[in-house]
């Protein structure tokens, strides 16, 4: 199966610098930069939104969650809610690690004569 294709116009992902991957609960999707933005004007409610997992914010979140998780599984801090919330805290940086085996790890960085869209 081919995972470099977007779910929003199902065209070749062709390197990573078009490629967007996006969380939904527990979905990870890939998409072209253009077709996210096309995604979230057409999404309208706050439960069916895309989060972005490979972008700055994405990265932030990641950092900043791997932080707090490592924090609250070290210590003692909150007892065993702190271990519980350090292992929610995981779950970002899972989706992150995900998105990279999956979809990134298999394009190339950029493609310097590609097909535009």
């Amino acid at each position: 199966m081919n995972t470099n294709i977007c779910r929003y116009c199902y065209k070749e992902i062709q390197d990573r610098d078009e490629l967007i991957t996006a969380s939904n609960w527990f979905r990870i999707r890939p998409y072209h930069f253009r077709c996210f933005e096309l995604l979230e004007q057409d999404t309208k409610t706050i439960a069916g939104t895309w989060t972005p997992i490979n972008g700055r914010v994405g990265m932030v979140t990641v950092i900043l969650m791997g932080i707090l998780a490592v924090v609250l599984l070290m210590t003692h801090l909150l007892g065993r809610i702190g271990d519980l919330l350090g292992i929610l805290a995981l779950y970002p940086v899972l989706l992150r690690i995900l998105s990279y085996v999956i979809f990134e790890m298999r394009l190339p960085k950029y493609v310097e004569n590609k097909r535009r869209l």
